[in-house]
């Protein structure tokens, strides 16, 4: 029988996002904050290519963010409601990192695994936050899918996408637990 690691076992278990706006300060500093990364970056990535990067953004860049926001949504005439709630991610955070997807050219590895592991260091990263004891939420938003609003906000190239904004801080309320997936109805057994 294999080595049973429980408190890991247990942690993945009962693991609980937190809403991003119920984070607050302090937020993890730059050495706790290695440390997380450092996790995320051990995500499965078929063939060693490091098909993500990260954007930690601070503070100052969080406010700098929120008014462009302000200012991409009046450009396309979105609805008022849908600039204030993207605007409200990046204006009411104190730190959060992009993950951006960032695919290599490769003959082995096929572009769509290259984006699927970074949609998996998303999860390691909050993760590895949550299990270092802070609060963590995976967002994205119109936003992150608007390319004026990456290429020019952000500074992603033409064949660079956000995989994710993980917002980091100190939770100031647990979230109750929440209705999980039926297993015996998502799952299907094949023995031959």
């Amino acid at each position: 029988m294999p080595a049973l690691n429980q408190a890991a076992l247990d942690f993945l278990l009962t693991r609980r996002s937190r809403p991003a706006k119920t984070l607050t300060v302090p937020v993890p500093d730059r050495d706790a904050l290695d440390v997380i990364l450092t996790a995320a970056a051990r995500t499965p990535d078929h063939g060693k290519l490091e098909p993500w990067r990260f954007i930690v953004l601070e503070k100052p860049a969080l406010t700098r963010l929120a008014a462009d926001v302000a200012e991409r949504g009046a450009a396309l005439g979105m609805h008022m409601d849908s600039i204030a709630k993207a605007v409200s991610q990046f204006a009411n955070a104190d730190l959060a990192v992009v993950v951006v997807s960032s695919p290599k050219p490769s003959e082995k590895v096929p572009a769509i695994e290259q984006v699927y592991s970074a949609g998996a260091v998303c999860l390691a990263m909050v993760n590895a936050a949550l299990a270092a004891g802070w609060g963590a939420n995976w967002l994205s938003g119109w936003a992150s899918h608007d390319r004026p609003f990456v290429e020019a906000s952000l500074g992603l190239t033409a064949d660079e996408a956000v995989a994710g904004l993980i917002h980091l801080g100190t939770e100031t309320n647990a979230p109750p637990e929440r209705p999980r997936p039926d297993l015996a109805a998502i799952t299907t057994w094949m023995s031959q």
